[in-house]
Order: structure tokens, then C-alpha cells, then sequence
């Protein structure tokens, strides 16, 4: 049977808060606190400590790349079906004389609110236009 090696003693000083949340994961785990820093400092101090920090970072990276690639996905729509609405409306909408604008500018004010409110309620609780479309629909020749 190998001999042990006696584990050399260090005196640290943590501040409180650190040393809190040793004791709380230490308490969590069932371990003493000496193990628990122990492999802590083992983890840090090995030569892969860097490449699990890299590949770590690496990962999260490539997750916010893949949200702000849907952000501009959402945005693209967003911009494009406002397009296509501004110019159907002004392709369909013809002027009106002056007596009848009066009266339609004063019921866009209610429709107005009725947008509103419905926006809010679809927002609040969906879905999404971006969630309707769907996200491999590829580009057509137009």
C-alpha cells in the first residue's frame, strides 16, 4: 500500500463573502470547506483550468451570437411587413374630399386606440409574427 502524503497546512484570508459562499457550497455538498477549496484552487491552477475557461466563453459567445442573429431575423421582418403595409395602403387608399376627411380623421383616433390595445394584447401574450414564419423559408426569385 502507497504511502499518504500529509497535506501541507495555509492560512488564507477570504473576504466574508467569499468564505460564505464556501461554507453555504461546502454545506450544500457535505464536504468540508478545506475540501472544497482545495479542488477549487486545484481547478484553477491546472494547465487545463484556461482551455474549460475558453471553451466556456466560446460557448456563451456562440449562444448571444445566435440570439442577435434571431434580434436582426425579428427586426428584418418587423421592417419589411411595415414595407409591404405602407405601400398596399397607399395603393388602396384614395384621398377624400374635405367634409369626409374630417370625419375619417376623427374615427382613425378610435382605430388608433383599438390598435393600440390589440398590439399590447399580442405582445403580452402571442405569438409572435416572427414565431408565425417560419425561419427556413428560403428567399424566392422575384
Amino acid at each position: 500500500m502507497a504511502a499518504r502524503k500529509k497535506k501541507a497546512q495555509i492560512s488564507v484570508y477570504l473576504d466574508p463573502d467569499i468564505m460564505a459562499m464556501l461554507a453555504d457550497f461546502a454545506a450544500r455538498r457535505g464536504q468540508s470547506r478545506s475540501l472544497v477549496a482545495e479542488a477549487a484552487l486545484a481547478s484553477f491552477l491546472s494547465p487545463d483550468g484556461e482551455e474549460r475557461r475558453e471553451a466556456a466563453i466560446a460557448r456563451r459567445l456562440d449562444q448571444i451570437d445566435r440570439r442577435m442573429t434571431r434580434m436582426e431575423r425579428d427586426t428584418g421582418i418587423s421592417v419589411e411587413s411595415l414595407a409591404v403595409f405602407i405601400r398596399f395602403w397607399l395603393a388602396t387608399t384614395p384621398a377624400l374630399p374635405e367634409p369626409a376627411a374630417q370625419a375619417a380623421r376623427a374615427k382613425a383616433g378610435e382605430r388608433y386606440e383599438r390598435f393600440v390595445t390589440a398590439l399590447g394584447r399580442r405582445l403580452a401574450k402571442g405569438p409572435k409574427l416572427s414565431q408565425e414564419i417560419a425561419e427556413d423559408v428560403a428567399p424566392s426569385d422575384h
